[in-house]
């Protein structure tokens, strides 16, 4: 199976591409589900879309910029940087600038930024599953060759759906990040920590299939990036555990 036409459909000589259209449309689902489960977390609606408002653009242009900054001997113009609706967005560069946003703007509304990133980040999971399938319609972020059923097309060869892999884990971590989150007793950044931890597991297997790895020297950058965020996670997973009171879902 090859990927599919790339480009959605055309509005005033402007190809619009799938690859914007669900990267959209997991952000916006994304903020509505975190708006439903708020109360939880004792944050209002407000809150969230004001977080949000903030945190999406200053995502991409994190993601565009980290992409970029590896890939400099590519993008030459400033127009060239700027273009991303052919691909070009790093998901590690978005989560690092959204979690810088989120502390920002928690300081300021006198929010616990741990509280809420343990409200948004199941929700991010799933943006990234949808997402991913951006990927495959840009025929981009795939594995080199392979002779297994499920591989698709790409330049007549024959290659592993890396996108796929983890569209899939991420979905599946959704689900488990948000029963942790809606039904246990937890401190607050556990879901979080679990997040980094789970999260980069995957990356750190998955970039090992991948072509079109950013690099740092001789080493791929999404691997040392994971590698990093494991261990943040276990140790603000064990910190927060042991120095921070735990709480559950209905006294948030």
């Amino acid at each position: 199976m090859g990927h599919p036409d790339p480009i959605a459909f055309t509005i005033f000589g402007i190809d619009i591409r799938w690859y914007g259209i669900l990267i959209a449309f997991g952000m916006l689902l994304a903020v509505f589900l975190s708006c439903r489960r708020a109360p939880r977390h004792g944050i209002t609606d407000e809150d969230v879309l004001d977080i949000a408002i903030w945190m999406l653009p200053v995502g991409v242009i994190g993601a565009r910029f980290y992409y970029v900054i590896f890939n400099l001997d590519y993008y030459k113009t400033l127009s060239s940087m700027l273009d991303i609706r052919g691909g070009g967005l790093a998901i590690h560069g978005g989560l690092i600038f959204s979690a810088i946003t989120i502390f920002v703007i928690c300081r300021r509304k006198k929010l616990d930024p741990l509280n809420v990133l343990d409200l948004f980040i199941p929700t991010v999971a799933l943006a990234q599953s949808i997402g991913r399938w951006g990927n495959f319609f840009n025929g981009e972020a795939h594995g080199g060759p392979t002779d297994l059923p499920w591989g698709i097309i790409v330049d007549g060869v024959k290659v592993h759906p890396t996108f796929l892999y983890e569209s899939i884990w991420c979905l599946l971590l959704f689900f488990a990040l948000s029963w942790f989150n809606n039904n246990k007793r937890y401190a607050n950044g556990q879901t979080f920590s679990l997040y980094c931890i789970f999260y980069s597991l995957e990356r750190f297997l998955v970039e090992s299939l991948r072509t079109d790895s950013l690099m740092i020297g001789p080493f791929r950058q999404a691997q040392v990036i994971s590698i990093c965020a494991i261990i943040l996670g276990i140790f603000l997973y064990r910190y927060v555990s042991v120095n921070r009171r735990i709480e559950t879902p209905e006294k948030q």
